[in-house]
């Protein structure tokens, strides 16, 4: 049965839902480290860990990580002096929204779009003092570069590195430079992509959101088992005290943030089975937006934004970000961009290494697959999107691997 829920009432607790805004953004497995210094001088409340020990995966099973993610690593160093103001440490955290999880920046209009786009690029460029290093390049050029800086190698071979990259297309007319080898040598030693360390733990994260399917329908389930309890313990006479009433409206203000984050979520999820039914039972997925979502439980789209960063759903299919559903319409009013990127994505994944395929053969191919009309150049945007090197450079990338 299809879901079909319209949720059209304002919840009551924006106030709220503003003044916590990490309960929002943050992972479910992060929740009781955020909150337990917002508590840290309240006598009358506690946070309590999860009673569940979840060993949760495909099969119901399910196992959270302690290791620190990509996303708190970027947002523990939005900080002075790099980024002295508190505007752009909003837009560095608005960037950081904008990573992907192999690392590299994808410019999102919906999130970043209200800022000018050359301050945004360089609060961006910062980046490139960041840990990993590497992270939030464009592409893989720009990140080898970010690499390079950290290194601080002298200044004669950095500057045929820096050659070398820069026409990595070419590298076979380059062998018979000085320093070929050596410059070589230094390249191999760079990460590729610049997130790799963290892509294994990526696989191991705590789903906020299950869904599952029988021949009966669809169900959703938030992951509520895995959410810190507030505990609050006050004798009724003392709570008409000012001190104590204080402490116990933000105690109580917590429980309702917490609350808020659960049923934004949930009514998300909501939304997204009502969207990609059809996904979750082997479709693909389909055109959706930020604004769909917003316009139907009556929120911002700078909010659902928000919300579904470093959020995951568990399903029949697999550990799915919440952020891979939503995706642009290529015109035939059932592809999506995101479906096409998959499709790419598996392609070069498989392809043969000594012959990689190029942006032509890519396009026949997905001509062949989801009968749509696209040209090549929107090809070249989304395999650059990827972060996948053309054909030629991945061909010298399996090289030098090998």
């Amino acid at each position: 049965m299809r879901l079909s829920h319209r949720l059209t009432q304002k919840p009551k607790l924006n106030q709220t839902l503003r003044s916590w805004l990490p309960i929002l953004q943050a992972k479910t497995d992060e929740l009781k480290e955020i909150i337990e210094p917002l508590l840290e001088d309240n006598p009358f409340a506690q946070v309590l860990s999860s009673n569940s020990s979840p060993n949760l995966h495909s099969n119901g099973s399910f196992e959270p990580i302690s290791t620190q993610s990509l996303f708190e690593k970027l947002s523990s160093q939005i900080t002075p002096p790099l980024f002295p103001s508190q505007k752009t440490q909003d837009i560095a955290n608005l960037i950081i929204s904008c990573i992907n999880n192999e690392g590299y920046f994808e410019y999102d209009d919906e999130i970043l779009g209200e800022f000018d786009e050359e301050q945004i690029e360089r609060i961006r460029l910062r980046f490139a003092y960041l840990e990993p290093v590497g992270v939030g390049a464009k592409n893989l050029k720009e990140s080898f570069l970010f690499q390079l800086d950290d290194l601080g190698v002298e200044d004669e071979i950095y500057d045929s590195v820096k050659f070398l990259i820069d026409n990595f297309e070419n590298l076979e007319k380059y062998t018979k430079m000085p320093k070929f080898e050596k410059a070589i040598k230094i390249i191999k030693k760079f990460k590729n992509p610049p997130a790799i360390e963290y892509l294994e733990d990526e696989m191991q994260i705590c789903p906020d959101l299950f869904v599952y399917t029988s021949h009966k329908g669809i169900e959703l389930q938030i992951a509520d088992a895995f959410y810190p309890k507030i505990s609050i313990d006050v004798l009724p006479e003392f709570e008409k005290n000012s001190f104590v009433s204080d402490k116990l409206k933000q105690a109580k203000d917590l429980i309702d943030a917490l609350e808020m984050r659960k049923a934004t979520l949930y009514k998300i999820g909501l939304m997204i089975i009502e969207y990609q039914y059809d996904y979750f039972f082997g479709g693909d997925i389909k055109p959706m937006r930020l604004k769909d979502i917003a316009d139907d439980i009556s929120r911002n789209p700078s909010t659902i934004s928000r919300a579904i960063q470093n959020k995951y759903l568990s399903c029949s299919r697999g550990i799915i970000p919440l952020k891979r559903f939503f995706g642009t319409d290529l015109g035939d009013g059932d592809t999506s961009n995101t479906a096409i990127k998959d499709f790419v994505k598996n392609l070069v994944a498989n392809e043969n290494k000594n012959k990689p395929l190029s942006d032509e053969a890519i396009l026949q191919k997905i001509k062949d697959e989801f009968d749509i009309k696209i040209v090549r150049r929107t090809i070249t945007k989304y395999r650059k999107l990827l972060n996948i090197a053309s054909s030629s450079q991945r061909k010298k990338l399996y090289s030098i691997k090998a």
